[in-house]
């Protein structure tokens, strides 16, 4: 799997976005993607209440703790490395989570407008 360029969607190099929880299609704390990534698992998002209950309720349950895969569950504040779809449906739904713009793939723009992705930046994160 060769990794695309680290670019966030400002033009940047790409930022971490979380090490703790590690998150990452290649689990190494950067939204990094690759043609197999189908997900496109780009927008470094942060979590809130609303969002994580409106992923379980379409079917992503991000909150419960999975030890099997060794995930400890998302809790609001933490940051994760989201499908580029998700946010757009949640955000299309009114309950999109905060978005740090330096640690989101320059990829994730296939799929989700810039003006879309400020909608939502995070002040703390930018």
């Amino acid at each position: 799997m060769n990794k695309a360029p680290s670019v966030n969607v400002l033009g940047g190099a790409l930022r971490p976005c979380s090490a703790d929880p590690v998150t990452g299609f290649f689990r190494d704390s950067h939204c990094n993607t690759c043609a197999e990534d189908a997900g496109s698992h780009t927008v470094c998002a942060v979590m809130t209440a609303e969002f994580l209950a409106y992923s379980k309720y379409v079917g992503n349950d991000l909150s419960t703790p999975r030890p099997e895969f060794g995930f400890a569950g998302l809790k609001p504040g933490d940051r994760w490395c989201l499908c580029a779809s998700r946010f757009l449906q949640a955000h299309d739904e009114g309950c999109a989570p905060l978005v740090s713009l330096h640690a989101t793939h320059a990829q994730a723009l296939e799929i989700v407008p810039l003006a879309v992705l400020q909608e939502q930046c995070s002040p703390e994160t930018g």
